[in-house]
């Protein structure tokens, strides 16, 4: 059994999809991050950067102790490595899914994050910051459409956790983007979000937090943005 520490966040969702996919068994703790859950002490121990998903594997392949596992990329390799699935045993495929994988950790992510901040809930309009990430956000996407021009998946034909890494973050109409300018990253998208598996781990979303506010107040701001050092425990 493995224990998911999960919010319904694009990073959560990577590992809800891998869990669906692989049918592993396991059990959803929810961190209400907008309550301040990620500070909890019991939490930290697992997850020291304060920042979910996190996941404790009660059966790991060793046979020993649980095994606690933070950060969404390391976790989708743990899980890779366990089960044997999601990436491919010859070697250029493991380097063209590694490759894609850090891409999506270093910058999709992290630029497409940027953008949610500073054009949906900084709490002064930035346009610099705004224009700024929105064309990072474009660039992205361009990258990930021309890989996938003459490919069904990001490595090819094999769904990999690469996919799985990418797919949540590609949010057009939050980020500034069109999908007609990105068809065959549009076509991509809709086959990863027509699986079943992908339809059952977006479920979690509403199972976990079924009344998602509209706005966000200033505590939660403070809890989400306005971290410094204090914070390390």
């Amino acid at each position: 059994m493995i224990d998911l520490y999960y919010w319904p966040t694009p990073n959560g969702h990577k590992i809800t999809m891998f869990l669906e996919e692989a049918k592993l068994a396991y059990n959803i703790v929810g961190v209400n991050i907008g309550k301040g859950d990620q500070f909890e002490p019991g939490f930290l121990k697992i997850s020291p950067n304060n920042r979910m998903p996190a996941i404790v594997d009660h059966t790991p392949t060793d046979g020993k102790k649980p095994i606690s596992v933070f950060e969404s990329g390391a976790i989708l390799l743990y899980l890779a490595g366990k089960t044997g699935k999601f990436l491919p045993k010859d070697l250029r495929g493991q380097v063209e899914t590694l490759e894609w994988l850090m891409w999506q950790m270093g910058g999709l992510g992290p630029m497409l994050g940027q953008n949610h901040h500073f054009n949906h809930y900084a709490p002064e309009k930035i346009p610099y910051a705004m224009e700024r990430y929105v064309k990072e956000t474009s660039r992205l996407y361009g990258v990930l459409n021309k890989r996938l021009a003459d490919r069904a998946f990001i490595t090819g034909k094999q769904y990999t956790i690469a996919d799985m890494a990418c797919y949540p973050w590609i949010i057009a109409d939050r980020q500034g983007q069109d999908m007609k300018d990105f068809l065959h990253l549009a076509r991509w998208h809709a086959a990863i979000k027509a699986r079943p598996a992908t339809t059952r781990a977006y479920a979690k979303r509403d199972l976990v937090n079924p009344t998602p506010v509209a706005s966000m107040g200033e505590a939660e701001r403070k809890l989400l943005f306005g971290q410094d050092k204090s914070v390390v425990k």
